[in-house]
């Protein structure tokens, strides 16, 4: 009796291993992805406008300013002129894991991104922790963008209170803020009123859940009217940006580059640890792989492309920022939030600096778009791998989008805008970001060694080097990341756990339920062939 406990304890462990770390077939993907896809209407145009539309956000508009004088605090470095070598080395950092990007979404071409990948050479429960991991990057980040989208069209309301009555141009901080941010400002003034109910404040960012309400009905129209929405939003940001440039260029003073690197070559890695956070957003590309019309031609030149695009305008940008303003030592306030719209003003060009905030916003317009889409496309790959109600699988029959999981992403963002303190969420998805680009690094090694016969119209060159790069860079980040002080740091962890839970109470059973079902449904045809 006791061996036999043994033995049944001892097999059920083996099956539960053999389980969870079960691999889906890449082809097995591919024949879903054509029997039940979504619609292909990508072209390597399109890909570019998303990527470029992901990538440059409201982060060139804020962060460039701290990476080029340091923080008010002194926590962090500037790099000074040598900003221009931050944004080199943060875009290498972020090439190594884009060209593995590449060479799983030109030979995996289905939706999902780094999801799929993991279950194409981890198994299982590593693809459901990466897919938890991406919920957390895509999802969130969606969110806290909103937010910042809601705080950016405040202040361009602001600049229009002789036009606008006073309620609209200034309106109230319960209105425009999550309840943590506005218990904030209400500490700093206690003048300020938030109403209650119950003893419980109500707060409600209204533009934040209204800009989250318009992009949602946009993604549920397809995938090409979300395009075109987010390559109108790149044109307005790209020509405000080169309006910058250009009118900035008349007034930049050549002794503002010396020292080129006031901090040294530490100086320069502060700054390029601040600024890889403007270059995150490629990865949502390979999300959108199933839509593409030309996958294994066309998202090497989206991803690659974008990155490429995108290190031009900020090095652009950080060359005449540095040169219109000292950042050798101390620097007003008013440059590190806003060092753009700052240098404009100091040179009295008060209109170009109105523009540049409106190109902040078309930023992250076009941000907002390209997160949610990537969001819905991660749960509609979990979906169709039965880890999810099988209903958000469902396409619309007349824009043929993801559109009740489109609107469930729509609806728990604006639970979040609601409930989220934003700014620890904002750090989780560091961290998500940085776990996903590794987790797809180690699955290039991985899938070289067990498939290595296997098509590849995109090889990642140098490997393994560039891999072990990317594996390096990020996991240095995230290393970096954990030793500064911050709650986020033990949050990831706890957000690591509760998503294992949730597999083994939850997406493994019914992962096994819909198998079962699957297989009953076969023997059942099976038998019927045979009495036909």
């Amino acid at each position: 009796m006791l061996n036999g406990r043994k033995y049944n304890r001892a097999t059920l462990t083996r099956n539960f291993l053999k389980t969870i770390t079960r691999i889906k077939n890449p082809d097995e993907m591919l024949q879903e992805a054509k029997s039940e896809g979504l619609e292909k209407t990508l072209g390597v145009w399109d890909l570019i406008i998303l990527g470029v539309g992901a990538i440059i956000g409201s982060g060139i508009f804020a962060v460039v300013g701290i990476a080029a004088a340091g923080s008010a605090d002194g926590s962090a470095l500037g790099a000074g002129p040598g900003l221009m070598i931050s944004m080199v080395v943060a875009a290498i950092a972020c090439i190594f894991s884009a060209l593995c990007y590449s060479e799983f979404a030109t030979m995996i071409p289905v939706a999902g991104g780094a999801y799929t990948y993991t279950f194409a050479t981890l198994g299982e429960f590593a693809a459901w922790m990466v897919g938890w991991v991406l919920m957390l990057e895509y999802a969130i980040g969606f969110i806290a963008v909103a937010c910042a989208w809601s705080n950016h069209f405040i202040q361009f309301l602001s600049g229009f209170e002789k036009f606008l009555p006073a309620f609209i141009a200034h309106p109230p901080v319960w209105l425009v803020n999550d309840v943590f941010t506005a218990g904030k400002i209400a500490a700093e003034n206690p003048d300020i009123f938030i109403p209650r109910f119950l003893g419980v404040p109500i707060c409600i960012n209204l533009p934040a859940i209204l800009i989250v309400i318009l992009m949602t009905a946009i993604l549920v129209r397809g995938t090409k009217d979300s395009t075109k929405m987010a390559g109108i939003m790149v044109f307005i940001k790209l020509a405000v940006i080169a309006l910058f440039v250009i009118a900035g260029a008349f007034f930049v003073k050549p002794d503002n580059w010396v020292p080129f690197a006031p901090n040294g070559i530490e100086g320069i890695f502060a700054g390029a640890f601040l600024i890889f956070f403007a270059y995150i957003g490629f990865d949502a590309l390979a999300t959108a792989a199933e839509e593409c019309k030309n996958p294994q031609k066309d998202l090497p030149v989206g991803i690659i492309g974008s990155l490429v695009i995108t290190t031009i305008v900020y090095v652009l940008v950080a060359l005449v920022l540095t040169g219109m303003q000292d950042t050798s030592g101390s620097v007003p306030a008013a440059f590190l939030k806003a060092p753009m719209a700052y240098c404009m003003t100091m040179a009295k060009q008060n209109w170009a600096a109105g523009l540049i905030s409106v190109g902040s916003l078309a930023g992250l317009t076009s941000v907002l778009l390209v997160l949610e889409m990537a969001a819905t496309r991660i749960l509609y790959a979990m979906s169709r791998d039965h880890f999810i109600s099988q209903r958000f699988q469902k396409l619309d029959k007349k824009f043929h989008t993801p559109a009740l999981l489109t609107w469930t992403v729509g609806a728990l963002a604006v639970v979040g805008i609601l409930t989220l303190n934003l700014d620890v969420a904002a750090e989780l998805c560091n961290y998500g970001t940085f776990t996903s680009f590794i987790i797809v690094c180690v699955a290039v090694l991985i899938l070289r060694k067990t498939d290595p016969d296997r098509e590849r119209p995109f090889k990642v060159p140098f490997s393994p080097f560039v891999p072990a790069m990317g594996i390096i860079t990020c996991g240095g980040l995230m290393v970096y990341k954990s030793m500064q002080p911050s709650s986020s740091a033990l949050l990831f962890p706890v957000w690591l756990g509760v998503g294992a839970m949730i597999y083994l109470l939850y997406g493994f059973v019914k992962n096994r339920i819909n198998e079962n079902k699957l297989h009953l449904e076969k023997v059942e045809l099976k038998k019927q062939e045979l009495m036909k």
